[in-house]
């Protein structure tokens, strides 16, 4: 288990889109392990492969409710609509109004390769929609209404 470097803004690894994961690797058993001790060193509430310079559609997750990987997660269905403050790890220190689905179906693999369906409403959906975002080479800043405003990171998601 190791912290990954995470990359900022600007980096052209971050507006990549990345590839599928075809099968359970001890690689990528160990990015798994390093993107969630990533997150939760740098307080974050998600984290995408390409965030830790890994263009592979894999995302970490947890809003307090304990870690979901997501590996090739695809978003089945979406409704409602919540706006608010955004965040991200590779932008840190700052924050914007983004308007996002308040309820999201989404279909992934878990670490076993095993598909699962899972549901998020509020926090849940806006990081699903936040960090399947990554994987297709975007960030929260392409859909910030206004402009982006500094925070402390207790404030950011």
């Amino acid at each position: 288990m190791a912290l990954r470097t995470i990359r900022l803004q600007g980096d052209p690894v971050l507006t990549k889109t990345c590839r599928e994961i075809k099968e359970m690797t001890p690689k990528i058993k160990e990015l798994i392990e390093d993107m969630l001790d990533t997150m939760y060193e740098a307080n974050g509430v998600g984290l995408a492969g390409p965030q830790v310079g890994v263009l592979k559609r894999i995302v970490v997750i947890d809003i307090g409710e304990g870690p979901v990987v997501m590996i090739n997660p695809m978003i089945l269905e979406s409704s409602g609509e919540q706006t608010g403050d955004e965040g991200c790890l590779s932008l840190p220190g700052k924050a914007g109004v983004v308007t996002r689905p308040d309820y999201v179906k989404a279909k992934a693999l878990n670490e076993d390769m095993e598909e699962y369906i899972i549901e998020g409403t509020g926090l849940m959906a806006r990081a699903i929609c936040h960090e399947l975002d990554h994987l297709d080479g975007h960030m929260y800043t392409e859909k910030v209404e206004g402009s982006l405003h500094d925070v402390t990171y207790e404030e950011a998601e």
